[in-house]
């Protein structure tokens, strides 16, 4: 990677995944988190009262044929009682948890039909059970079952403005998992109105309410089409600058011949990323799993490259960078594990936002002190040390950004006498020692004064180890640092020749990817 370059990154790391109760959702396992952090996952949630079922006996729920589903759509139908309707439904839904009834299901003619109509009613428990078959069949992994569900969708779309929270929550879990299943769902969703809808249950004081609306929007967010169709407010892909992509390219990303959605339709039309950054404005109202949620639905939004500058004119920047702050005063107080889910999105919003050149025009980076970021930012590399390593290339790419163009950022970490922790960084793995040389790359590029203040301390010995390493990438990178020294710190080159770095150097002489730069090292070396 050449020095000074900032790099964005992509899609990586869902909104969500996992199967929470409604009445008390598990945390996520240790596995769940590095997928989730690390993995683009076609995740999907299901609801279910695992008291409730419980209490009406807990027998397993067996597969339905044509005939039962047939007699249980009826008895719903068309019952005495409601009760008896109602236990229909429960016994549908029961039946409907085993992917071999949901096929038998969409197989009955007019059993779709029949669904919605009992969605519709005027009886409440019966609506209830409905939504609640109509989840259990977007939870399928066949996107036949999803379209099926078509009929439905405008309905749920309907109850999103209704006065039960229950029942709007249970109606987000449904659309987010027919939305991630199936782009005929999402075109039919669209002029709908989803995204009005959406807008307004922001508003809902229900944080269970707000916790589903964030993973149906980050579902609807990380469809292919969402930089076309779905993200835009004055389409920008054509304005952004090249730029280093980090694990992913722009390569499936193409410009519209199309009209983009207009804008109230879309979400940067809407009000939607206004409140997503309220809801992430560190307080005592901040709610961790409603954060995760619209820090990763911001993520998706920073990745479309559509329209990042509106953000950041809404405050994106100043609302992370507090968020970051008191992220690091959270793991300094609390051992709590679920703080790197959050830590994640924040710092990958951070990264891609201080790309734009809009950042410049709006105050600065951050419009916070610069210390302060940095000493925020060490410290969530040291929590990563200790509790999750996997996150160190999050913290280090945001370094990496905060450095590549800022002379007073590289100023702040030499003022907090950071070099020796990011040095420390070194034996943690291939990619976090790339990305720790870059970092001190930025800061050597800025010329001598940079040098001189970089040079006392265990630079050089780490450097020299550094060039044992078998990887290509982490010795160029380490070249490409060495050269900066020679150039702006002389005293560089006379304590490299007398701790027997020209041997170090012969290691890599022959290797094709590595020789041409060992070569010119040597001769600046020599001269």
């Amino acid at each position: 990677m050449a020095v000074g370059d900032s790099m964005k990154r992509h899609g990586l790391g869902p909104a969500g995944s996992g199967c929470p109760c409604h009445t008390q959702p598990a945390l996520l396992p240790p596995a769940l988190r590095k997928a989730r952090r690390e993995q683009q996952l076609v995740s999907k949630r299901l609801l279910r009262d695992d008291a409730q079922e419980e209490a009406r006996g807990g027998c397993v729920a067996e597969i339905l044929g044509e005939a039962e589903v047939q007699q249980f759509l009826q008895l719903a139908q068309r019952g005495t009682e409601e009760k008896e309707r109602e236990k229909a439904l429960v016994s549908l839904r029961r039946g409907l948890q085993h992917p071999e009834t949901q096929q038998t299901f969409i197989r009955l003619e007019g059993s779709m039909r029949t669904l919605v109509g009992l969605l519709t009613s005027n009886q409440a428990l019966l609506q209830l059970e409905a939504a609640r078959c109509l989840h259990e069949l977007s939870h399928s992994e066949q996107s036949a079952v999803a379209e099926a569900c078509l009929p439905a969708t405008s309905y749920l779309l309907t109850y999103l403005s209704g006065h039960s929270s229950d029942f709007i929550e249970l109606c987000l879990y449904t659309l987010g998992n027919l939305i991630v299943e199936s782009e005929a769902v999402r075109r039919q969703l669209l002029p709908q109105g989803i995204v009005p809808a959406l807008a307004a249950c922001i508003l809902s004081p229900h944080v269970a309410v707000l916790e589903a609306l964030g993973y149906a929007l980050s579902q609807l967010l990380q469809a292919k089409e969402a930089p076309e169709k779905i993200v835009p407010k004055g389409f920008g892909l054509d304005r952004v600058p090249p730029i280093r992509v980090w694990e992913e390219t722009l390569a499936s990303l193409k410009i519209p011949t199309h009209s983009p959605a207009s804008a109230g339709s879309s979400i940067l039309g809407s009000t939607l990323p206004q409140h997503m950054l309220r809801l992430l404005q560190p307080g005592p109202k901040l709610n961790l799993g409603v954060a995760v949620e619209f820090a990763w639905c911001l993520h998706y939004i920073t990745c479309s490259q559509v329209n990042n500058a509106l953000l950041i004119t809404h405050g994106g920047l100043s609302t992370l960078g507090l968020l970051l702050l008191d992220l690091a005063g959270a793991v300094q107080r609390t051992e709590d594990a679920g703080l790197e889910l959050l830590a994640c999105p924040v710092l990958r919003c951070l990264s891609n936002l201080l790309t734009e050149p809009a950042e410049e025009a709006v105050g600065g980076p951050l419009q916070l002190g610069d210390e302060r970021i940095v000493a925020a930012l060490f410290i969530l590399l040291q929590f990563f040390l200790q509790k999750q390593p996997g996150l160190l290339p999050e913290g280090l790419w945001f370094l990496n950004n905060l450095t590549a163009n800022s002379p007073s950022f590289c100023t702040s970490l030499l003022s907090l006498d950071l070099i020796e922790p990011l040095l420390q960084l070194l034996p943690v793995s291939n990619v976090v020692s790339v990305m720790v040389l870059t970092v001190l790359c930025n800061i050597a590029e800025k010329g001598p004064a940079y040098c001189q203040r970089m040079w006392p301390g265990h630079l050089l010995p780490s450097l020299l180890n550094t060039l044992a390493f078998s990887d290509t990438e982490v010795v160029g990178q380490s070249l490409e640092l060495l050269q900066l020294l020679f150039l702006y710190q002389p005293e560089a080159t006379q304590a490299f020749l007398q701790q027997s770095g020209l041997q170090a150097l012969e290691r890599h002489q022959k290797e094709a990817q590595l020789q041409d730069r060992v070569h010119a090292l040597r001769q600046t070396a020599l001269q």
